[in-house]
């Protein structure tokens, strides 16, 4: 008995994991994220919901983008918006875009704080993208949905294709 319960345990752990990296941040968190890339990388910031309709549309696009600019030195990192009881949904839904890696969930607080720490623009609308240039200086930032087109057009602008 004790054999069969050790095998299911076993299945259990394998068929649970995943390769997502969720770690709960705050604004300088996020800051010390890009910070590593500074004079590597140009990185790609998009921040969601599970319960965001424009998010949810628009994240494949932007997975398939950040694969297709991987090679040229674009990281890209999201950071969910939903509330800390939600990690496993928000884990679930990352997989199942294929995204591996770190992300991020948004720590639980004054979202008024974070929302200007992260940009003083920014109306907390979802979802918001913000793009740093290899200097890790905000080149580019928009809130709500846009298509493939412009989000490119920004990647390509940052990274001087």
């Amino acid at each position: 008995m004790k054999k069969l319960f050790l095998i299911i345990m076993i299945l259990f752990t394998v068929c649970s994991k995943h390769d997502i990296d969720l770690k709960i941040i705050n604004a300088e968190d996020l800051f010390s994220q890009v910070r590593i890339h500074q004079d590597s990388d140009v990185v790609l910031i998009n921040f969601w919901a599970t319960t965001c309709g424009p998010c949810i549309e628009e994240f494949p696009m932007i997975v398939d983008l950040s694969n297709q600019y991987r090679e040229k030195n674009l990281a890209v990192y999201f950071v969910s918006a939903d509330w800390e009881d939600m990690t496993k949904e928000v884990i679930s839904f990352l997989s199942s875009q294929g995204v591996s890696g770190i992300s991020f969930l948004k720590e639980e607080g004054n979202d008024n704080d974070f929302i200007n720490a992260i940009d003083e623009n920014w109306s907390g609308a979802i979802p918001f993208t913000l793009v740093y240039d290899k200097k890790g200086n905000v080149v580019s930032a928009w809130e709500g949905k846009k298509d493939k087109e412009f989000f490119e057009n920004e990647i390509i602008s940052a990274l001087n294709l």
